[in-house]
């Protein structure tokens, strides 16, 4: 019987495979698709505002809603969620120029630490006061901090989050950044500061680089340069604090020995490869535009795919139900943080 039963099973493996293969790409072609969707939704004028990364998430969620999760094709979806977005996070660290960072002094560094202290501090005592879910706070504190979608990202896998929390972190955290990179050029004729005053005002407050440069683009060039530097400071705070938070879950794992062996997130290396890259290496052919636009389609692309997996692992019923008190910290958090940074930056 043993060498019929052999026969019999091997057959079976070929057939398994080939499954696995279409699986993959499907499922990878999947999130494509929804992600050309997000692109050209962002194209309508007033959901442009929140980008492609909200606009695929939203459609993913209500793909789920209605026809239910796709599991002929899961193997595909969950490869774009978790290794096109460990890439995408690779390829953003292009976008940090250490050197400029560097040669304009740490003030600026130190106004970012405090920026990311009071985000994450304020932000948390919030979710305590209201009894929002901590998991998903900790994320929006750390997206509010640093640099909105990117951030939170880079952070789900170092703290093993939620798949579903990471999406919810993203779709708050764009809405968020949108009202307020909305109401920030409509202040600034009262506010009586220079461009650069205002320019760095957004670049310490605002959630996300392009919520940096929605908001600070009206006020003129000097004022968008002064942004993206006191953005970019911020975004630099992503690499000390990606280790601190290794740090801690290696200390969580070895008091509880029955939690799973922390991996190193290897990507993370990757993103401070390419920041030094094209901050000392490459910089000046990267800033070209043959270069710097399909770099930034790409990297933009690839993390929209990976929001197409995210947001598929949403069910509305708990997104009303685990969303709506983080979704009030945050909105409490930034309204003080842009005070803050007003009155003492």
């Amino acid at each position: 019987m043993e060498p019929n039963l052999i026969v019999q099973k091997n057959p079976k493996e070929p057939i398994k495979d080939k499954e696995k293969i279409y699986s993959l790409f499907l499922g990878i072609g999947f999130t494509i698709l929804i992600a050309c969707i997000g692109f050209g939704l962002s194209i309508i004028p007033k959901l442009g505002y929140i980008g492609p990364f909200a606009c695929a998430i939203l459609v993913s969620v209500l793909y789920r809603q209605i026809f239910g999760y796709p599991e002929h094709i899961r193997i595909g979806i969950q490869f774009s969620s978790k290794y096109f977005l460990r890439f995408a996070i690779v390829l953003y660290g292009l976008k940090l120029n250490m050197n400029v960072i560097f040669n304009q002094g740490f003030m600026i560094m130190i106004k970012s630490v405090i920026t990311v202290l009071f985000s994450f501090i304020v932000l948390m005592l919030i979710a305590k006061l209201i009894k929002a879910d901590l998991n998903l706070s900790l994320l929006l504190s750390i997206g509010t901090g640093i640099c909105g979608a990117a951030a939170i990202a880079a952070i789900s896998p170092i703290i093993k989050a939620k798949e579903e929390d990471t999406a919810m972190g993203i779709g708050i955290i764009a809405l968020v950044g949108t009202i307020f990179s909305i109401i920030y050029p409509l202040l600034f004729p009262f506010l009586h500061l220079s461009n650069a005053e205002y320019g760095t005002w957004a670049g310490l407050s605002l959630h996300e680089i392009a919520n940096v440069a929605l908001a600070a683009a009206p006020a003129g060039e000097n004022a968008l340069t002064f942004a993206l530097l006191s953005k970019l400071s911020r975004v630099f705070l992503l690499i000390p604090v990606s280790f601190l938070f290794i740090l801690w879950m290696n200390k969580k794992g070895i008091k509880k020995e029955t939690e799973v062996k922390f991996t190193f997130p290897w990507f993370l290396i990757g993103f401070i490869l390419m920041s030094f890259l094209g901050s000392y290496f490459i910089g000046e052919l990267i800033e070209t535009k043959e270069l710097n636009i399909p770099i930034d389609f790409l990297t933009s692309f690839l993390l929209t795919m990976a929001m197409t997996g995210l947001g598929l692992n949403i069910n509305a019923k708990e997104l009303r139900m685990k969303a709506i008190r983080p979704f009030i910290a945050i909105l409490i958090t930034s309204l003080f943080l842009s005070i803050f940074a007003f009155f003492c930056f």
